[in-house]
């Protein structure tokens, strides 16, 4: 078995040097026994008390927020009824998501406020699918997510992201056209497409009764 052997010199050397890290964590290193404030309006002599006053004007990093139709859904303090982010496909695949996930326990998964709280003795919310309701700007419902409203309380912080937020929007906005558009909404040839499968329809022969036992 090997044995490592350590010279008389090197044991003096290792021992001078361990005092001295011991003695930096006492009173003669001041590492020990360091000067700190323990209350903010503790006396200093830099700054007068412990806390200085921030300037007015400062801005924590990341919060200036500048867009306000982005991060407050209004223009000019308004609630505005337009969208700060493209309105696509795969913002409203996004949307459904988070709507599902979040929204439809309370509003349902078509917004008419049937979620599964109702059965079990909550009240249930007002329908997105209501006139007024639908009437409201587009920045009226990313205001409620981000501050609630009534009994609902904010989402700010389980809905972090504003473009998460103004898909919820959007997917809103969708479900409530799916419930209220009108034939003359659609594109020229998907009313086409439907005038036609009416037209089938109606020239089809009616299907033949069999309940009477007559059919053969």
């Amino acid at each position: 078995m090997n044995t490592i052997r350590i010279s008389s010199r090197m044991r003096w050397l290792l021992l001078a040097l361990s005092t001295v890290l011991v003695a930096g964590c006492t009173e003669i290193g001041n590492m020990q026994e360091q000067p700190k404030y323990a209350d903010p309006y503790d006396e200093s002599v830099v700054f007068g008390v412990a806390a200085p006053e921030l300037d007015p004007n400062a801005v924590p990093i990341g919060a200036l927020r500048e867009d306000q139709l982005l991060y407050a859904g209004r223009v000019d303090g308004e609630l505005a009824d337009e969208f700060p982010v493209e309105v696509n496909e795969a913002l409203l695949l996004e949307g459904q998501r988070l709507y599902n996930g979040f929204c439809s326990p309370c509003h349902g998964y078509v917004g008419y406020g049937d979620g599964v709280i109702s059965l079990e003795g909550f009240a249930p919310p007002a329908s997105f699918h209501d006139p007024v309701i639908r009437a409201k700007p587009a920045g009226h419902y990313y205001d409620v997510i981000v501050n609630g409203q009534l009994v609902m309380f904010s989402y700010a912080s389980r809905i972090p992201d504003p473009e998460d937020r103004w898909a919820i929007v959007a997917y809103i906005r969708a479900l409530q056209l799916s419930q209220s558009a009108t034939l003359q909404d659609l594109p020229e040839d998907l009313q086409a497409e439907f005038a036609a499968a009416v037209r089938a329809s109606e020239a089809a022969p009616p299907a033949e009764d069999m309940s009477s036992g007559t059919g053969r």
